[in-house]
């Protein structure tokens, strides 16, 4: 599900459009400059052409300055229309890239800002199509639009200033159709942004199957819905392509209307021109050059309207795009910071909902976990075991009561130091398609010495396998690893684990996708980890946490059952039913 974007206005999107101009004004400057060459030179080529007439009319005696004067003002005239026609062109697509560059760094940096229940919210289709699809419709708008726009415009306000030169009185009949195109512009303006935003939105569609389509690739062959996929794909492509057709509509039918009015008013001028009182008050090149000039009026409209579909295809993108810019980042308030935390751990009266009405996810947990001990979370799916170890480094807000490290309340910390003192090994580990140098020695820890890496793989046991691959560490592991094993996979996230060596450390479920024999050859790994260190443990095999410190038993949100291993067994309750289950299946 995407978020409504909220209805802005084309003035005030173009105006916070226009504010990425003022570091690099001076571009748009040039640019303007340089169509402004263009547009006057294409109204100095409408005068030479009255001056090579008149002179004609003249007589065969002209003079050898006239005849060298027009042919080289004729050059000078096409090396000024092209010199500002470069300007104009290379100045707006620089500013262009420029801009949509800066908007694309300013995206993914809000990505990496936003709350993780914003993800929760919205889809990674409509997320990637946000980056790909509307920043490319903003550079469609802004370089390829905004040139037309401005070239073509200033051509029509060159030949509109000659023509009032020549003639004003004839010329205003052509200013009384304005009002009739103004009103085919506005509302093809309207049906534009319409359709625009209903196209962004089946593209994000379209990118979202594709995404699912190749992740989970193995699962349709394995299930036989090749078909069904596609078939879905298909109904979302042929909506995007319908709204394509409607907006591809309502520019081809504008475009020829406006060109009807500009053509009739051209009429009206050449009928009015060619009145004997009006004949007898020019000369016979002034009337060539005002005939010629005004009907040279239609390609600029033309030009100029047609890019209007563009414009408002860009401004619906950036309303998008703002609209995600717009939405408030995770709360970072706090101010305290501490180089390394003991690993104190309290939850106190924590009560949590990802939803405001919904039933809470978590109901009044109360634990506490001392330095350097364990506490294995227990429960049946859906329990809320994940839910409780994201709070703890805020990738939720707490709706009730909170959790202290170190007797500080966790919202107290800043963020990026609070998840500096957090390891995390979950069950689907998240590599990059890097090196395994890039992937272990990531983010934080890219600096770190050879040495310690090394150390780091060897304690995770990963440096046996590491030693076969053709090129050791700096073998890639493609997208998401897939060239690794998942045991392979796993080692490696232990491994980065050991390198960030935080106080406290979560463990959700990190071996539970793994065979038995994998996962014995992780579980000396995850000793190592847990020395000294406080862990929060979700466990699926509940042999592993056998000598966990405390065990807490989730069912339904709320904490049923706590205490050691053998004190859950002789209570008999649900820990010693599911122990039970567990060692009846093995």
């Amino acid at each position: 599900m995407t978020q409504q974007q909220p209805s802005v206005s084309s003035f005030m999107l173009y105006k916070r459009l226009l504010s990425y101009i003022r570091p690099i004004v001076w571009l748009f400057l040039v640019s303007i400059v340089g169509f402004a060459l263009y547009g006057g030179a294409s109204a100095w080529f409408f005068d030479l052409i009255r001056q090579l007439i008149d002179s004609i009319e003249a007589g065969i005696n002209i003079s050898s300055d006239v005849r060298l004067r027009i042919p080289l003002t004729l050059m000078f005239i096409v090396f000024l229309r092209g010199m500002g026609g470069f300007l104009g062109a290379f100045c707006m697509s620089s500013l262009a890239f420029r801009i949509i560059h800066k908007l694309r760094s300013e995206v993914l940096q809000r990505f990496l800002q936003l709350p993780v229940s914003y993800y929760d919210r919205n889809s990674s289709g409509h997320l990637i199509s946000t980056v790909t699809y509307n920043v490319t419709q903003i550079s469609a708008a802004v370089s390829d639009a905004l040139a037309v726009l401005l070239r073509e415009g200033a051509m029509i306000a060159g030949i509109v200033i000659y023509l009032l030169y020549l003639n004003w009185k004839l010329t205003l009949v052509f200013v009384a159709v304005i009002p009739f195109i103004s009103a085919v512009v506005l509302f093809a303006t309207g049906k534009f942004r319409k359709h625009s935003k209903r196209i962004q939105t089946s593209m994000g569609d379209v990118t979202q199957i594709l995404s699912e389509t190749l992740k989970g690739l193995k699962v349709i062959r394995t299930f036989g819905a090749s078909e069904q996929q596609a078939g879905k794909f298909t109904r979302t492509s042929e909506l995007n392509m319908r709204q394509n057709l409607k907006l591809a509509l309502t520019a081809a039918i504008s475009a020829p209307i406006i060109q009807t009015l500009v053509a009739s008013a051209i009429a009206m001028l050449t009928w009015l021109a060619m009145a004997p009182e009006a004949l007898a008050a020019i000369t016979p090149g002034e009337f060539a050059a005002f005939i010629t000039a005004a009907g040279s009026l239609l390609k600029p409209v033309r030009q100029t309207s047609k890019v209007n579909a563009d414009i408002q295809k860009g401004l619906a993108a950036a309303a998008s795009i703002f609209a995600l810019l717009d939405e408030s980042p995770e709360n970072d308030t706090g101010t305290f910071e501490k180089d390394r935390v003991q690993g104190r751990v309290e939850f106190r009266h924590v009560s949590f909902r990802y939803q405001a009405g919904q039933e809470p996810v978590l109901s009044d947990l109360n634990f506490l976990c001392e330095p350097g001990q364990t506490v294995a979370i227990v429960g049946r799916s859906g329990s809320g075991k994940s839910t409780l170890v994201n709070l703890l480094p805020r990738f939720y807000e707490l709706d009730e009561g909170e959790i202290l490290i170190d007797l500080v309340p966790h919202h107290e910390f800043r963020l990026a130091n609070l998840r500096h003192q957090i390891a995390l090994v979950s069950q689907q580990v998240v590599l990059f398609n890097g090196t395994i140098r890039e992937n272990v020695a990531y983010g934080e820890l890219a600096d770190t010495s050879e040495e310690k890496l090394l150390q780091a793989l060897e304690h995770a046991n990963a440096l046996e396998f590491i030693h076969e691959l053709p090129e050791g560490l700096e073998t890639r592991v493609g997208d998401d690893g897939l060239l690794l094993s998942g045991g392979q996979r796993q080692r490696l996230a232990i491994a980065r684990a050991l390198l960030k060596d935080a106080p406290i450390l979560i463990l959700d479920e990190a071996t539970s996708a793994l065979d038995t024999a994998s996962e014995r050859a992780i579980q000396g790994a995850l000793a190592y980890l847990m020395t000294g260190r406080t862990t929060l443990v979700i466990a699926h095999r509940l042999s592993t946490i056998e000598k966990a410190d405390l065990i807490l038993v989730l069912d339904g949100g709320r904490i049923v059952e706590s205490g050691s291993h053998q004190s859950l067994l002789i209570a008999g309750g649900i820990y010693a039913g599911l122990h039970s289950m567990q060692f009846s299946e093995d």
